[in-house]
């Protein structure tokens, strides 16, 4: 092995590899507080700032909400500004994404996702994010710690793009990613510097030219902010292809807003989001070694939802199972159920389609439970329809 190729591999859990990204992303503010399972990434943080590894303030908050507003003054400020939190800590923040979002600061945040009391619970689930998805900020979700560490790097170049300005989240599953050590390939940090270099912001405070920021909209305008941010988010999907495009060329791997596994002549397809993906691309091989035709989706970027993508994908599909980590309570189904749902009315489109709600609370999510669900879909077919819209997988009837 050469000295090259030992610099770029390591063996990092999720948390080490995203403070990883960050450092090389030599970003100018951390906003910091602690909660589980992120706080191994702010740890990381402070280790390079007090060795002298990355010249940034890291600063701790008095809490989550302050963090986020520490973050939104820093990126006014034209700092390349960085955050994470998880569960509790996100739902705090709630009222500081919207504002983080609509005075458009480019701000990233990891959000180690994590079940919302109560009962307390402190493992995996996207009750916490689902509850933000709406909030204006851009969602990314990884698959793996490779994921997590390419798309946090991504992140920064999405959200500073003078085009979008918009904060991003990058997602990976509390515990299962976050504290899992897996095989990671790294980036020089010239190569990091040149991909994402530090440009000022366009809207930079300056004292010697005063701008009034957060300003209040009363009726008559408030629909025209709204609206041209809307707008702005409509340019996001172009900025996300050309942000991947690049970085192909200096790290050879490929994203897309979607994840798409033995699609194309697919029957069955499972759709899910996160770590989950990987479980179920790993179950569909086996399935198509004995020529069954079920195919997987996982969704790269979930705001905004690729419905394009998605449906070109799902055109020919006959059965379609989603996974949802999260619910919404009172309503027709999960989030990702219903997005989908949406999306395919929509479009014309009327295939057998059930929600299957699963891992909440962190509730583990096993091969053999793949293989159960590919298996219903299959007698879906078979009897044109599922038992029942919702299933709540893994609890006893």
């Amino acid at each position: 092995m050469s000295k090259l190729e030992y610099v770029r591999k390591m063996a990092l859990m999720g948390d080490e590899a995203v403070a990883y990204a960050v450092k090389q992303a030599d970003v100018d503010v951390i906003a910091a507080y602690p909660i589980t399972p992120q706080t191994i990434i702010v740890e990381r943080l402070s280790k390079y700032v007090a060795d002298g590894e990355l010249n940034a303030s890291f600063i701790q908050a008095e809490s989550e909400h302050s963090a986020l507003s520490i973050c939104i003054g820093s990126a006014l400020a034209g700092a390349r500004t960085f955050t994470s939190t998880a569960s509790q800590g996100l739902a705090l923040m709630h009222e500081v994404l919207y504002i983080a979002s609509s005075m458009r600061a480019p701000i990233v945040m990891a959000i180690a996702n994590r079940a919302l009391n109560s009962p307390l619970n402190i493992h995996c689930d996207h009750s916490d994010i689902m509850g933000a998805r709406d909030t204006g900020w851009i969602h990314l979700f990884a698959n793996n710690v490779q994921q997590a560490y390419d798309l946090t790097l991504m992140a920064f170049k999405i959200s500073e793009d003078p085009d979008l300005l918009i904060p991003v989240s990058v997602n990976l599953d509390g515990f299962i990613l976050t504290h899992s050590i897996e095989p990671l390939e790294v980036l020089l940090d010239e190569e990091v510097h040149q991909f994402i270099p530090h440009e000022p912001y366009p809207h930079e405070i300056d004292f010697g030219n005063p701008l009034a920021y957060g300003v209040m909209a009363l009726p008559d305008t408030y629909m025209e902010f709204k609206r041209q941010f809307q707008e702005a988010m409509l340019k996001v999907p172009e900025v996300f292809h050309k942000t991947t495009r690049e970085f192909y060329t200096i790290s050879g791997r490929t994203y897309k807003s979607l994840t798409s596994y033995f699609t194309e002549d697919a029957e069955a397809v499972v759709i899910a989001l996160g770590s989950t993906v990987e479980t179920l691309k790993y179950v569909a091989r086996k399935f198509r070694e004995k020529n069954i035709k079920v195919g997987v989706l996982g969704l790269t970027m979930y705001r905004p939802f690729p419905e394009k993508e998605i449906v070109k994908v799902l055109e020919n599909v006959r059965c379609i199972a989603v996974l949802d980590r999260a619910y919404s309570y009172g309503g027709v189904g999960g989030p990702l159920y219903t997005d989908i749902l949406a999306s395919l009315y929509k479009n014309g489109m009327k295939p057998i389609v059930a929600d299957f709600v699963y891992g909440l609370g962190g509730r583990d999510f096993k091969l053999t439970d793949s293989e159960e669900i590919f298996r219903k879909m299959m007698k879906a077919i078979e009897c044109n329809g599922f038992e029942r819209d919702i299933y709540w997988w893994g609890v006893k009837e």
